[in-house]
């Protein structure tokens, strides 16, 4: 029967060294941290580019963005809380519009649509009060 010739505090210590940044990064990827934007009301947008647009209404705000290539809307509550019905919609003149709907607490979206050199148009809406565009940034 093989004996093993390492004493025992060496032992704990290799074993220590070995677990001790695998329990801490293990700790980091289990303990919930405050985000971006943490604790504000404000609405981190996702959308790259530039913002190009934004449209107010009663229950929040259209937020247009744009890159060259692409264009980008989020529909942003105007109080942010309880879950309630978000639509915000993106459509590039000759195409599909790009739709995302349902029940959000903050925001609606990101929706991305290729607009190089086209116009789009958009929708947002916050529980049943919204606004639409008509073709924009061309």
């Amino acid at each position: 029967m093989p004996t093993d010739t390492t004493p025992a505090p060496r032992r704990r210590r290799l074993l220590v060294r070995v677990l001790a940044p695998l329990l801490g990064a293990l700790a980091l990827l289990l303990l919930p941290l405050p985000g971006p934007g943490a604790g504000t009301a404000e609405a981190v947008s996702v959308c790259h580019g530039r913002p190009a647009k934004t449209y107010s209404f009663a229950g929040g705000e259209l937020r247009l963005y744009k890159t060259r290539h692409y264009a980008c809307a989020v529909t942003v509550a105007k109080r942010p809380g309880a879950a309630r019905p978000m639509t915000v919609s993106l459509q590039p003149r000759g195409g599909r519009p790009v739709v995302k709907a349902g029940r959000f607490g903050r925001q609606a979206g990101p929706v991305t649509v290729h607009a190089l050199n086209r116009c789009v148009r958009a929708y947002g809406s916050v529980a049943g009060q919204g606004r639409s565009t008509g073709w924009i940034l061309c």
